[in-house]
């Protein structure tokens, strides 16, 4: 176990590794409702729908785990759960194997795009204040996420987002979520942040926002697994000749590549800082074992009807825990698994309770501030624009986009167009493109 995980050269412990695992799992368990409920709005049985979340985030995140050794885990992306369920299968109305089908393909092309070495050429041709910046931007998203949950912030058409329901009981439980993290991490206790979720959640039971478990063990249904090559219900074509044949779903595909694609570029860079694997210069250690795991994850997800398999930005809170191997993600993965058979039990977990941990990441990623250059700005501009773009648009694709395209934009009209390296103008090019489909 040590000399596989590297352990001792990581100055971490089986156990602390464990704890890690669980507070990962628990930060993320909420796919396992919200999935299913989103995924059943395409016509996928809800059963079904639960067995191919928790089986998919299972097998990718034990192969993260194992071929990374990065505290990184995976499961079924929000967003593009939206588009199969709402554009693709809803307004589009097409079957939900012919929707698996397209993200089946984009995980084979950006598979394709790692293996050739693009993808990773990419992260390193970008800025150092840059990659600060996408750091900070997701400690803001991440925290953003934790309010949202806790009930602590709430839409508001006037002001688009406004304080929650001081009284409400979700409100109470995030709060004190918020409170006990910071506390029990402030005195030094381990697992702080796994000790926050599990407090807030036993309190939560009285108020009602922690519900009692209706059974403890679920049948697993395996109805949607190869989904692309079953025949669509809408159209009777195989899915993934639908999907091949029609040049508008390929740019579908597209524009899903380009969210998968700098979403995990974001999320590793996110977990690498609290997990200790970032370098000095913002680079990745191990970036490419962990690309190639998260591809072929969207390539699983299609395969298993579970919408795109990815890396959660959730693993940082495993890493802040003390996760530093893919030990903890192993962890992680086998509670996906249990959670396949007794998701009764494991859904009792509220939101509300993860909120403290949630948060709590975001504030340790703050102190990527003081590592930007804010009297220049070529490098600060653009980097502002990322920080604020990731959480505005709730997309980290879409902040990301937003500073690429400034930092292209800044250096030619600052007369610094040298400093742009050949890949950032592709990746700028290439988001500039991504948003006039949307």
């Amino acid at each position: 176990m040590d000399t596989f995980f590297k352990l001792n050269e990581r100055g971490t412990t089986t156990a602390t590794e464990v704890r890690a695992g669980l507070t990962t799992f628990l930060a993320m368990a909420y796919i396992i409702i919200v999935n299913p409920s989103i995924l059943s709005s395409a016509g996928i049985a809800p059963t079904a729908a639960v067995t191919a979340t928790c089986l998919g985030a299972a097998v990718m995140t034990i192969a993260m785990g194992v071929f990374s050794n990065r505290p990184l885990a995976c499961a079924s992306g929000m967003g593009i759960n939206s588009i199969i369920a709402f554009t693709l299968c809803g307004s589009m109305g097409l079957g939900w194997q012919t929707a698996m089908a397209i993200v089946f393909i984009e995980g084979v092309a950006i598979l394709f795009l790692v293996l050739c070495g693009l993808r990773e050429a990419i992260m390193d041709a970008i800025p150092v204040s840059l990659r600060h910046g996408i750091s900070i931007g997701l400690g803001l998203f991440i925290a953003m996420i934790g309010l949202k949950d806790g009930g602590l912030i709430v839409a508001n058409e006037s002001t688009m987002v406004s304080i929650g329901t001081v009284s409400s009981a979700t409100f109470v439980v995030g709060a004190l979520s918020i409170i006990l993290t910071v506390i029990l991490y402030s005195m030094k206790v381990k697992g702080a942040l796994l000790w926050g979720i599990i407090i807030s959640a036993i309190v939560g039971i009285p108020l009602g926002v922690t519900p009692l478990p209706t059974g403890l063990v679920a049948p697993l249904d395996f109805s949607t697994f190869a989904a692309p090559f079953q025949q669509s219900s809408a159209s009777g074509v195989m899915g993934i000749v639908e999907a091949i044949t029609t040049p508008a779903l390929l740019l579908f595909a597209f524009s899903l590549m380009m969210s998968d694609f700098f979403d995990t570029m974001g999320t590793a860079m996110a977990v690498a800082k609290q997990g200790e694997f970032l370098t000095e210069d913002g680079k990745v250690e191990d970036i490419k074992q962990i690309l190639i795991v998260d591809s072929a994850a969207a390539i699983v997800g299609g395969f298993m009807g579970a919408s795109s398999v990815t890396t959660f930005v959730e693993s940082a809170s495993g890493a802040a825990d003390g996760g530093r191997t893919g030990l903890t993600s192993v962890v992680a993965g086998i509670f996906f698994l249990l959670a396949a058979f007794f998701s009764p039990l494991i859904n009792c977990i509220p939101t509300a309770a993860t909120c403290g941990a949630l948060v709590f990441v975001g504030f340790l990623m703050m102190n990527d501030v003081v590592d930007i250059d804010w009297s220049d700005p070529v490098e600060a501009f653009p980097a502002f624009m990322i920080i604020a773009g990731i959480p505005f648009t709730y997309s980290i694709s879409n902040g990301i986009g937003l500073g690429f395209i400034t930092y292209v934009i800044v250096s030619v009209v600052t007369g610094n167009i040298k400093k742009v390296r050949p890949l950032m103008w592709v990746a700028a090019a290439a988001f500039l493109a991504y948003f006039l489909m949307l």
